[in-house]
């Protein structure tokens, strides 16, 4: 695969390493990090949590949640900024999309003005379909995206 990207699920072990790329990330409200082990304690028994890889140093993370049989939701998607706009969060995308391939919708949400991430979310034909105010809690509004099977 282009970038030399892998998948790496995600332990309790790895709680920290994720803690690190989401304090990379925090300090802006585009995003919205988890930064505590309790908070990823939960999550990773809910959610399908991969390190990315590239060249065998992690430079990021995704996540995703089953919220239904044919349902899944992208809940987290966080690259360390020295490795952003390098095409590596795409290769991520790529391969967590081909694993939900079969899902009749995948959905996310993000901050309305984080341009980036929502080019590449509609690269993949994911749609707007919402904006809601207040989403996580931290006063900032979120847009839902979705991708939806043709029916």
């Amino acid at each position: 695969m282009e970038n030399n990207i892998q998948l790496k699920k995600a332990t309790l072990a790895d709680i920290p390493t994720i803690i690190s790329i989401e304090q990379s990330v925090s300090g802006s409200k585009l995003y919205s990090p988890m930064l505590t082990e309790g908070e990823w304690l939960e999550a990773l028994k809910r959610n399908t949590t991969y390190l990315i890889e590239k060249d065998g140093e992690i430079v990021g993370e995704i996540s995703y949640e089953f919220k239904g049989p044919s349902h899944a939701y992208i809940d987290g998607l966080a690259m360390n900024p020295k490795f952003q706009g390098q095409g590596i969060a795409r290769s991520a995308m790529q391969l967590v999309l081909e694993e939900l391939k079969d899902m009749d919708r995948v959905d996310l949400v993000t901050h309305p003005l984080n341009e980036k991430a929502i080019n590449l979310y509609k690269s993949f034909e994911f749609v707007i379909e919402s904006q809601v105010e207040n989403y996580f809690g931290d006063g900032e509004p979120r847009v839902v995206l979705a991708k939806e099977k043709n029916k």
